[in-house]
Formats: structure tokens, C-alpha cells, sequence
């Protein structure tokens, strides 16, 4: 008998249909209750029961408990960017649901993963973060580089970040990029700070998010600063 991680049992959960369905509308971070689940999936409300019971076993799901409601949520990062690594690779092998909505384009181009950005916009991003040395790539693993005063000017302050089993910069592989963009606590507080500026807005019930052209304009610029210029972002916008 070999040891090792049970990587079958993972892909045994997120094999059936109705349950991949439940955990691809958990990808934006949001947390949706049995009965929104069960509709997302086409599903009876005792069956999406059972597979969300196996699921929250599992550890690939957790429950939150609000007043007297329930709600399902994905248990961490690590669940996220397994999902968006499987999008990505359905994509590429052509295996695509039938569902595809008006606003796949804008998906596309920028929306929530999890917690972070993602998309043709968060690509590019971490590009421009990766040139200027605001974050090294070692070996495909991301970490903070020398140029944090870049963050901080945008407003974000990278010793502020929490440090603890999450890491603070992580490369999370982009389904419609097929490269990486950024993800970890440094990649959810860049995206929230994007919506204090008012950059940026999250369209309700979905991951799509939605830059407005002023907003577009600021973002574009703030990442084309020149290296070395000084004082930044606070006047962008």
C-alpha cells in the first residue's frame, strides 16, 4: 500500500456535475445558502443537502452561520485556485458547460476570484508588479521585493498585511489567461483598495467587476508609473 495524499477522493467530490456547479458559483468569494446553491445547480434542495454535507466533510466547504441562517462558503484559498487551475484547463481541452452568459467577455477581462482580482486586467497587473520589483518571482514563487513604497503611495501597506497560513503573495493561475495574476492577503487588499478609489465595483450576485473609465484610466496609470518617479497614486484619482 503506497502513502500519500488522496488526490482521488478530491477529484471523486468535484467530479459530479451538480457539485462542480455549486463550488464554481463560490469562486467570487461570496458565501450563498443551500437553496441559492441548489438553484446554481439545477438541483433539488435534499439533494444539493447531500452533496453540501460531503463537501463541508471534506474540507473543501465550510458553513457560516448568520443569525438563524445558513450559508456555505469555500473553505480556503487553496479551494479557490484548484477551481480557477480547472476552469483554465477545461478551457484550454474544450470541455465547456452550456451556460455561457452575455457577459463572458467582461469576465474576462476583470473579475473576483476568491477574494482578489482576476482576469486580463490582474494579468497585467501582476506583470507590471513583477517588472518594477514591487514583487519577485523565485521559481514560480511569489514574495514581496524591495519596491514596497509602490504599494504603499496606492495605500497599501505591505507590513500591515496579515501574516499567518495564508501567504502574503501567491501566483494563482488565470482560467481565461491561462498565466497568473496575483492572489494571497497582498492581492486581496490591492482589490479592495481598488474599491475605496472607486475604481472599480463588484456587480451584485456575480464576480464581474466593473471599472468605470475614469476609474480604467487611473488604474492603467498607476501601473505605467515610471520606476523611480516619486509620489504616486494619491492624486490619480
Amino acid at each position: 500500500m503506497k502513502h500519500g495524499p488522496d488526490i482521488a477522493r478530491i477529484a471523486a467530490l468535484l467530479g459530479d456535475p451538480a457539485r462542480a456547479n455549486m463550488m464554481t458559483a463560490l469562486v467570487g468569494g461570496q458565501a450563498l445558502s443551500a437553496g441559492e446553491l441548489a438553484r446554481e445547480a439545477g438541483i433539488t434542495a435534499s439533494t444539493a443537502s447531500s452533496h453540501l454535507a460531503k463537501l463541508t466533510d471534506d474540507g473543501l466547504l465550510v458553513r457560516v452561520k448568520v443569525s438563524r441562517s445558513v450559508y456555505y462558503a469555500l473553505a480556503s484559498e487553496d479551494v479557490a485556485a484548484l477551481l480557477e487551475t480547472l476552469m483554465g484547463l477545461a478551457t484550454r481541452t474544450g470541455h465547456l458547460r452550456t451556460r455561457p452568459g452575455p457577459k463572458d467577455p467582461a469576465l474576462r477581462r476583470a473579475r473576483v476570484c476568491y477574494d482578489h482580482l482576476a482576469g486580463e486586467l490582474a494579468v497585467t497587473m501582476l506583470d507590471r508588479l513583477l517588472t518594477r520589483g514591487v514583487i519577485e518571482d523565485r521559481d514560480g514563487a511569489l514574495s514581496l521585493g524591495p519596491d514596497t513604497g509602490f504599494l504603499r503611495a496606492f495605500g497599501v501597506d505591505p507590513d500591515a498585511l496579515p501574516r499567518g497560513r495564508r501567504p502574503v503573495c501567491r501566483a494563482c493561475l488565470d482560467w481565461s489567461e491561462r498565466r497568473n495574476h496575483l492572489a494571497g492577503s497582498l492581492g486581496a487588499a490591492v482589490l479592495t483598495r481598488i474599491y475605496e478609489r472607486g475604481w472599480a465595483r463588484r456587480s451584485p450576485g456575480t464576480r464581474l467587476v466593473t471599472f468605470s473609465a475614469p476609474g480604467l484610466a487611473a488604474f492603467e496609470a498607476w501601473l505605467a508609473r515610471p520606476i523611480g518617479s516619486g509620489p504616486p497614486a494619491a492624486d490619480l484619482l
